[in-house]
C-alpha cells in the first residue's frame, strides 16, 4: 500500500469499531445516539488536533474550518464545503458517510503537507441524520440548514421511540442560516459509489452527474384484527393481504419503467402470529431517471393498492414522507473537476446532502470505486489504495478551488 493508504487504514481503524454490531458486521450508528455522538466527538478532536475550530449551525450540523474563522465561526467568505456524514441505516456499511468525512480530513493533511494555504477557507462538514433511520426524513440537518423543512415541523419528528429530535438535540432547531450558506462558494462531497459502475469502467473515482428524483411514501392499511384460527377466509379484512399484493404491485411497477421501487420497511398491529392484522404500515422508497417517471410509478402503485385494498375490505391512506427532486449537479462545476481529474462521470440513484445544497450553491459528488458494488449492507466495502486514491482526488479538487 501507498503510504497515504497506510495513514488512511490507521485513521479508519480509529472509527472503525464505533457501533458495530457484532452479529451482523453491520452499524447502528443512528443520528444524536450514542454511537453518533462518539464519532461527532472524535470529528471535534481530528479538527482540533489540525488547529481547525469547530461551529455548530444550531441544527446539529458540524463545521470544521481551515481558514481564518471567527470565533464563532462564520467569518470567511467563498468557503469550499467538503465533508459527508456519520449516521447509518440499520446494520448499514461502514464507508457510505465516514469516508467522506475521513477523507477530507486527510486531504486537508495532504494539501498542508505540500505547503499549500487556502486563499479561501476549507471547511469539513459532519451532517446530522442524513440517512433518516431514526427520525424518518433524508438529509434532515442539510435540510434544516437550508431551509427546506421548517423547524417546528423537524422538531417534532420522533423516532421509534417516542424521542422527538428537539429532544435528541437538547433544544428546538435553529432552522435555515443563510449568513452561514452564503459563506459557501461551492460543495463537493465525497462518497463511496453505491454501485458496480466504477468496478467495470475500471477506475478507482468518478464524478457525479445528477442525482435521480427521489422519495419516501407511507401506505397505511386498516382492516379487523382477529383471531387467526376462528376467522374464516371469506369474513377477512385482513390487511396484510392489501400490504403484499402492494409490495409485488411496486416491483412490476417500477421494473416496467425501469426505474426502482423497494419496500424495506414494515409496521404491523398486534404483530401476533396467532392474530389477523389490524394495521400493516409500509414505506415505499421510490427512485426514477426523471420526475414523471417517479410520478407515474407512485401513482400507479397507489392506484392498484387502493383497488385491492377494496377488494380485501381494507382502508388506504398514502402519505407522502419525503421528496427530493431531480439533481443536476453544476454544469461547469463538473466539467471541471472531470477535466482536473480525468475521470468518469456517473449518475446516482442515491439520495445525499449534496442533493439538497445543490440547489443553493455549486455542488458536486466524487465516488470512489466499491468493489462488491454492495451498500447500505455490511458487504460495503472499499480498498485502501482506492480510499486513497480517493483523497488524492478531493486534495486536487479543494486546491483546486480554495487554493487558486
Amino acid at each position: 500500500m501507498s503510504g497515504l493508504a497506510v495513514r488512511f487504514r490507521e485513521l479508519w481503524d480509529e472509527i472503525a469499531p464505533v457501533g458495530r454490531d457484532a452479529g451482523s458486521g453491520g452499524y447502528l450508528r443512528y443520528a444524536l445516539t450514542a454511537p453518533e455522538l462518539r464519532l461527532r466527538e472524535w470529528f471535534r478532536a481530528q479538527a482540533d488536533l489540525r488547529g481547525m475550530p469547530v461551529s455548530e449551525d444550531g441544527n446539529g450540523n458540524l463545521f470544521a474550518w481551515w481558514g481564518d474563522p471567527d470565533t464563532d465561526g462564520r467569518a470567511g467568505s467563498g468557503a469550499v464545503l467538503t465533508g459527508s456524514h456519520f449516521d447509518s441505516v440499520p446494520h448499514g456499511g461502514a464507508y457510505d458517510g465516514p469516508l467522506g468525512i475521513v477523507s477530507a480530513l486527510l486531504a486537508v493533511d495532504e494539501l498542508r503537507a505540500a505547503g499549500v494555504t487556502p486563499v479561501r477557507p476549507v471547511v469539513v462538514a459532519a451532517f446530522v441524520e442524513e440517512e433518516g433511520a431514526r427520525f424518518g426524513v433524508p438529509c434532515l440537518g442539510s435540510r434544516l440548514l437550508t431551509g427546506e423543512i421548517d423547524a417546528d415541523r423537524a422538531a417534532g419528528l420522533r423516532d421509534a421511540a417516542g424521542v422527538s429530535f428537539a429532544e435528541a438535540l437538547g433544544h428546538r432547531p435553529a432552522g435555515a442560516d443563510p449568513a452561514l450558506l452564503g459563506r459557501f462558494a461551492a460543495f463537493v462531497e465525497l462518497h463511496v459509489e453505491q454501485g458496480r459502475a466504477l468496478v467495470d469502467a475500471d477506475a478507482p473515482v468518478a464524478v457525479g452527474s445528477a442525482i435521480w428524483p427521489h422519495g419516501r411514501w407511507r401506505f397505511e392499511l386498516r382492516g379487523e384484527g382477529n383471531h387467526a384460527g376462528t376467522t374464516r377466509m371469506g369474513d377477512r379484512r385482513d390487511p396484510m393481504l392489501t400490504f403484499a399484493f402492494t409490495v409485488l404491485a411496486a416491483n412490476k411497477e417500477a421494473r416496467l419503467r425501469d426505474a426502482h421501487a423497494t419496500v424495506g420497511r414494515v409496521s404491523v398491529e398486534p404483530n401476533a402470529t396467532n392474530a389477523v392484522p389490524s394495521t400493516v404500515t409500509g414505506w415505499l422508497d421510490a427512485r426514477a431517471a426523471a420526475p414523471e417517471t417517479l410520478d407515474g410509478l407512485v401513482e400507479a402503485v397507489r392506484a392498484k393498492a387502493a383497488e385491492r385494498a377494496r377488494r380485501d375490505g381494507t382502508e388506504l391512506t398514502v402519505t407522502r414522507e419525503s421528496a427530493t427532486p431531480l439533481v443536476t449537479f453544476d454544469g461547469g462545476l463538473a466539467d471541471r473537476l472531470t477535466e482536473l481529474l480525468a475521470a468518469p462521470v456517473l449518475p446516482t440513484g442515491a439520495g445525499h446532502d449534496a442533493g439538497v445544497l445543490a440547489a443553493h450553491l455549486p455542488t458536486a459528488m466524487l465516488f470512489v470505486r466499491n468493489p462488491t458494488g454492495v451498500s447500505h449492507s455490511p458487504a460495503e466495502s472499499a480498498t485502501d489504495d482506492d480510499c486513497a486514491a480517493g483523497v488524492v482526488a478531493l486534495a486536487r479538487v479543494l486546491e483546486e478551488l480554495a487554493c487558486h
